[in-house]
This record gives structure tokens, sequence and C-alpha cells, in this order.
């Protein structure tokens, strides 16, 4: 390649040599020296292309190493991408199935809410029921035997029943079985069963009663004496028969009323039956709730009890006893109403 170089190019054809033609290449050193210049740019040249392909060739290694270890990541990011769509996927799979069961489990939750409101509030509407028919029943009770106990104890036991609910709705009712509790206890009321035991001990009382014109009987002490003493002889026990008879047949008294001393021994019977009658008829009155009628039978067996009866004898004066009890505590048979709890009880029933 130098020597190629260094040639001289060869003249053209036709060209005829002159002496001052040749002089210039036989005595010029300069293109020489470019000629190296360029042969050792060359060679760097050559050398740089040499030292840039191994370069290259390095890079390219490189270059291909990186895109093997990119293909091997590739390969893994994918089976990595392809086993987090596949997790993906499950999980997808697992919401639906956790939405699913949510949404029974939801709807199972509100069923069972609107199962217990509506156990809740039949079980309202049952107490509420029952409530109703336990006053009802107790005040219709207390109508008949005249006394309040049967309707405070309702009262009493709905109130306790409604506290145990502890439901807001029934307050109302809770307040107003405590107006009515609080009405009942302040009612002045007379108490019948006690009135109607008495009347009845009266009517019991009636054929033991002594009539004020009954034969006095012997002295019963002094007969308690005379069995308590010694046996007396013989002419001791006739001369007491004699004095105990002669007191028989001789009585003094006073009577304050002549026609009780004439009443003879089957009248003293109808007494006694008429005064039980009208005893009776009381009773009766009061069952009734005729306190006026019932009043006028018990002046009327009064006056027949301070008429013709003793009334020195112990059990006249009991008999007197009790009928004046009865008499004074024979009060207003008009009970107590209780609307306020029987009217909370309807709204309560009808749900507002």
């Amino acid at each position: 390649m130098n020597s190629s170089l260094d040639a001289e190019p060869p003249a053209p054809a036709g060209a005829t040599a002159s002496p001052g033609a040749a002089e210039p290449v036989a005595g010029s050193g300069t293109p020489r020296w470019l000629l190296i210049v360029l042969a050792l740019l060359a060679t760097l040249a050559l050398l740089s292309s040499v030292l840039l392909w191994q370069k290259l060739s390095s890079i390219q290694e490189q270059l291909a190493r990186q895109s093997a270890d990119a293909g091997s990541q590739s390969t893994e990011a994918r089976a990595v991408a392809k086993q987090a769509q596949e997790m993906a996927r499950e999980a997808a799979a697992r919401v639906a199935v956790f939405d699913a069961r949510l949404s029974e489990v939801a709807l199972q939750r509100t069923q069972l809410e609107e199962l217990m409101q509506s156990l809740s509030r039949s079980r309202d509407e049952n107490m509420v029921v029952d409530i109703e028919s336990a006053i009802r029943l107790a005040q219709q009770q207390a109508q008949l035997t005249g006394s309040v106990e049967p309707l405070l104890a309702a009262l009493k036991s709905a109130d306790q029943r409604v506290a145990r609910a502890a439901q807001p709705r029934l307050t109302p009712l809770q307040r107003a079985i405590a107006r009515d509790i609080d009405r009942v206890k302040s009612a002045a009321v007379s108490d019948t069963p006690g009135l109607l035991v008495k009347l009845d001990e009266l009517v019991h009382l009636a054929d033991e009663l002594v009539l004020a014109n009954a034969v006095a009987q012997a002295n019963a002490a002094a007969a308690q004496r005379a069995q308590g003493a010694e046996s007396p002889v013989w002419w001791q026990r006739a001369l007491q028969v004699l004095r105990d008879e002669t007191r028989i047949l001789l009585r003094v008294s006073r009577v304050e009323q002549p026609e009780a001393a004439l009443l003879s021994p089957e009248q003293s019977f109808f007494l006694r039956e008429n005064f039980k009658l009208k005893l009776l008829n009381a009773r009766l009155g009061l069952l009734a709730r005729q306190l006026e009628s019932s009043r006028a039978d018990l002046a009327a067996a009064a006056l027949s009890l301070n008429k013709y009866f003793d009334a020195s004898s112990r059990k006249t004066q009991t008999a007197a006893a009790l009928l004046q009890q009865v008499q004074s505590q024979m009060k207003t048979l008009q009970l107590p109403r209780v609307d306020d709890t029987l009217t909370a009880l309807t709204t309560a029933a009808a749900g507002r």
C-alpha cells in the first residue's frame, strides 16, 4: 500500500517530456511527508477501528447478556404476572363469594330483625290484650263482690308486667295504671265481704238471742254451787227443789215495752224469723247495690232487737254491737272506674 502511494503516477500518453516539468517532482519533499502523515493517520484509524470493534464486540456481548437476563427476567415477570393474575382471579372469586355470603347474611339479619320486631310486637300485643282482659274481669268481680281488692290486685299485676317489658311505647300505659292505682286506693268504698260476714253472724246469732218475755230459768250459779258442794241429805234436797220451783213461779221485772211481754211462744218463733228475714233482705240489698234499702232493713232489724229482745243478755249486746258496726261501716258502694288504663290499653293495642 505504501509502495503504491510512493510510486509516481505514469505520464499521460502523448505528453512530451520537458526539462522544466521534471524539476518539481525530483526536488520536492513535502508530498512524502504528507503521505507519511496520511499513512500514520490511516494506521491510527485502523487501530481505533480495531479498538472500536473490540469495544463494540464487548458491548454486543454485554447487550446479549443483558438481553438474555432481560429475557429471563421477562419470562419470570410473565410467570409472576400470570401467577398474580391467577391470584387476582381467585381473590376476585373469593370476594364474589364473600359478597354473596355477606348479602345472604345481611338478608338473614334483616329477616331476623323483622322477625324479632314482629315477635316483640306480637308479645306486646298479647300482653296488652291479657292485661285488658284481666282488668275487665277484675272490674266485674269487684262489682259483684263490692270490694276493690280484685281490681287493685289486677292493676298491680299489670304494672309489674309492663315494667318487666321495658317498652318505651308502653310508658303512657304505665303512667295510666299508676294513676288508677292511686285513685282506687284513695276511694272510700264499703268492705262488702266484711259486711256480709257480719250479717251472716247476726243471722246465725238470731236463734240464740233471749227474748224480753222469756221465763227465767233456774239460777245457773246456784246450781253450780249446789253441784260443787257436798251431797246434801234428802230433806235438804227437797227444800232446794221447793225453793227453785217457787222462784220460777214468781218473777218480778220491769218491762219497758209492754208489747214484748204479750208475745206468745208461737209469736216468738215468728219474731225470730222476721228478724232474720230483715237481716237477709239487708244482705241482698247490699249485694244488689241498693244501699238505701239495705239501711232501712238494718234500721228495722235494730228496732226489733231493741224492742223484743233482752238488752241485758250478753248475746243481745253482741248482736247489737255487730248491727251497729254494719250500719256505721256501710258507706258508698260506687266503685272507682279505671278509664285511664282502659284508654291507654286501647291506644297501645292500636299501635300508636
